[in-house]
């Protein structure tokens, strides 16, 4: 196994991934659907609505729970579900939220593509990010 699939593997293993149906039932509850996909990605497939758009390089930052950068709404008791394209870099993300005091944080298995193959709602991209 290569290092980055070990660390993937290691990642995953502290997340209760969720897939396309149960991210929107979390959405539905009140979790917070956070968007790293690059803004090509977004503009091109579109996003989810309601979903919060945070740069990868900014994600730490703006959800950290004592950081005073954090989203107003972010407590460590937030329910976060992070996506990206594919589910991959999600999953690195998600770690590192939960290792920051984020203790529901989580990803989208299968990232927004799955989201979009299962036929939930999807509106045009391009947001702007989270500043």
């Amino acid at each position: 196994m290569s290092a980055i699939d070990t660390l993937l593997a290691d990642a995953r293993s502290g997340l209760d991934r969720v897939g396309p149906e149960k991210a929107r039932e979390l959405q539905e509850a009140g979790a917070l659907l956070v968007d790293i996909r690059p803004f090509s990605n977004r503009e091109a497939e579109g996003e989810i609505p309601g979903s919060v758009v945070v740069e990868r390089i900014h994600l730490e930052w703006r959800l950290a729970p004592d950081s005073e950068w954090k989203l107003p709404s972010v407590t460590a008791d937030t329910t976060v579900v992070v996506l990206c394209n594919e589910g991959y870099s999600s999953s690195l993300a998600a770690a590192d939220l939960q290792r920051l005091g984020l203790r529901n944080a989580t990803d989208l298995d299968g990232g927004f593509r799955a989201w979009a193959t299962a036929g939930l709602p999807v509106q045009t991209g391009g947001s702007p990010a989270v500043p």
